[in-house]
């Protein structure tokens, strides 16, 4: 008879809650020294996720600054707003637009700023709240690892190394984006579903959840409705409980969260919908869709994707569940054209936050795999060459899906992976580095009164605090509800395209509006040029940045702004305008 290739936990099907906790007396030392392991692992994972956030700040004139990504900053604004009494705005004041699409997020930024913490550093407790959400979900991904995997546990451990160190999934959640949050949600919700079905019980606290989840974001009424549609076909015993709980709870979600819309902001959606969804042909958006979709299964390696696609042919619910909620987010991530930040690589913020179900599975994949080559083996050797085989070829495959998944834009993103660099837009030097030192700048070079035109909508004005004008219309209604630019032939190619950055208008926003100071045109600036020359605005190099200030604002101190100009625009490493230059 052939070795084991691992002790199993002892399931109880009757029982899921205790599926990976109890065992019997024999194996009560192990399961403790497991608990160990567990503790340990998440301890190091938080340990890893405190160097990560360490990485990503920088420090200016003697102090240390944490910045979140720049999406997540605008989020900041408003719920610094909120927390000094101004509301829910960006501009205090000024016009009442749903620049975010994260409420709840929002709201808990808001008690954050409650604190008496420094600006400087109230950035940090977001990340760290980021990190915990990550650990906790890293004890969710284990669970279903050994419940799927049959209780072995090399499969959980894989699917937690997996998990703990993908790139992506670290980057948008530990740099303030929802992402932790959601794959938190994503993760305990897969777990209730399993339980749910090993048990026979119906789970109410499933939709409980997932209602709240859409008040993290609007959007997740696809995966709560993935999770719905599933959970009605695959359980018959409780089909109807399903459709009154989830049907009721959404319906309350959505209808709550449209209601206060139409009272607050006088919209019915986000204004980011608008941005991004409409003035755009349907079909650029989809074309661009399945290129990053394909892009990012290219990119880690097809051969995975098949290997952990197979198992839809066990006929295992708990297996088809999580390959069917990952596929309605990549569904959705296609309907929708992708991220913004696709060049980056990897999973985007839609996909993320169903990617570690995904990792459970691979793991499992993986030591299906390893088992069969090992019997192989084993027939032209000895039945103890099983054991040995197995566990060196699936250890083996879980380090070539780590770098596989984490070689997100080319080997170089291990690095950031290992910390040797900071990631996008990061550290000393990066983006957020840059935005916060211009701000500052501008802070003391501009009376309370003066205003910013911007490109990147949310460190600046978080930190320059001033009336800041969105040229790209995240949160501006009159740019949001445009066609989106196009090229010179009259066309846009959906290798052009990405969301929420192809609308602005310079007549408008530098013509009309006449911000006193223009941060971020870069590469847009020859489009610009002709409503800068209307303005008089003058070219002003301020930490390393060309910006353009108007002469005779009276708001601007020149004194405290540098006597000469700047050259051309830098390059802009975001390429925030389309490849074939854009014009309206």
């Amino acid at each position: 008879m052939h070795s084991t290739v691992a002790r199993r936990v002892p399931l109880r099907r009757s029982s899921c809650d205790a599926a990976t906790t109890r065992s019997v007396a024999p194996l009560a030392v192990s399961e403790r020294n497991d608990r160990i392991l567990l503790t340990a692992a998440l301890g190091g994972f938080l340990a890893y996720a405190a160097a990560f956030i360490y990485r990503t700040s920088f420090v200016i004139d003697g102090e240390r600054y944490f910045s979140l990504f720049d999406d997540a900053m605008v989020s900041m604004r408003y719920a610094r707003n909120l927390a000094d009494g101004y509301g829910l705005v960006w501009n205090p004041g000024g016009e009442i637009v749903e620049g975010y699409t994260n409420p709840l997020w929002v709201l808990y930024m808001t008690v954050l700023h409650l604190l008496p913490v420094a600006p400087s550093k109230t950035s940090v407790l977001v990340q760290a709240t980021a990190a915990l959400c990550l650990a906790l979900n890293l004890y969710y991904v284990r669970r279903i690892a050994l419940v799927i995997g049959g209780g072995v546990r090399p499969v959980a451990w894989g699917a937690l190394a997996l998990t703990a160190l993908y790139l992506p999934i670290n980057f948008w959640s530990l740099q303030g984006m929802e992402v932790g949050v959601l794959t938190l949600l994503m993760t305990t919700c897969t777990w209730v579903a399993i339980c749910g079905m090993d048990s026979g019980r119906f789970q109410p606290r499933l939709y409980i959840l997932l209602g709240v989840g859409t008040l993290v974001r609007p959007d997740i009424v696809v995966a709560f409705l993935a999770f719905l549609s599933f959970m009605v076909l695959a359980d018959a015993t409780h089909r109807r409980q399903h459709a009154v709980w989830g049907g009721v709870v959404l319906i309350c979600a959505v209808a709550g969260q449209t209601l206060f819309r139409l009272w607050y902001y006088g919209d019915f959606l986000p204004n980011t919908y608008y941005l991004k969804m409409t003035g755009v042909p349907l079909s650029i958006r989809i074309t661009r869709g399945v290129y990053v979709a394909l892009q990012f299964v290219w990119r880690a390696s097809p051969l995975l994707f098949v290997l952990t696609g197979l198992l839809a042919l066990r006929p295992d619910r708990r297996i088809r569940l999580v390959l069917w909620t990952l596929a309605a987010q990549i569904t959705y991530s296609v309907y929708v054209g992708g991220d913004a930040w696709e060049y980056w690589g990897g999973s985007n913020r839609y996909i993320a936050i169903a990617m570690p179900g995904f990792f459970a599975l691979l793991s499992y994949a993986l030591y299906r795999g390893a088992r069969t080559l090992g019997r192989f083996r084993s027939e032209l050797s000895s039945p103890l060459a099983w054991n040995r085989t197995s566990m060196l070829v699936f250890v083996l495959g879980v380090l070539y899906a780590l770098i596989a998944f984490n070689s997100i834009h080319g080997p170089e993103a291990l690095a950031e992976v290992a910390l040797l660099r900071p990631p996008l837009h990061t550290g000393p030097g990066g983006s957020n580095h840059q935005d916060v030192q211009e701000a500052l700048l501008l802070r003391s070079a501009t009376a309370p009164e003066a205003s910013i035109a911007v490109v990147r909508a949310g460190t600046i004005p978080y930190f320059v605090e001033r009336r800041t004008i969105d040229l790209l219309g995240k949160n501006d209604r009159f740019i949001a509800h445009a066609a989106a630019v196009v090229g010179p032939d009259g066309t846009l190619g959906y290798r052009d395209f990405r969301p929420g950055h192809m609308k602005f208008d310079f007549a408008y926003s530098i013509g009309q509006l006449q911000p006193d100071v223009i941060v971020q045109l870069r590469r847009r600036t020859a489009l610009a040029k002709p409503f800068l020359e209307a303005g008089d605005y003058k070219d002003v190099l301020v930490a390393g940045r060309c910006l353009q200030a108007r002469r005779d604002s009276p708001h601007v101190s020149w004194t405290r702004l540098p006597a000469t100009g700047c050259a051309a625009p830098e390059e802009d490493s975001e390429a925030l305008e389309p490849s074939s230059g854009a014009v309206r």
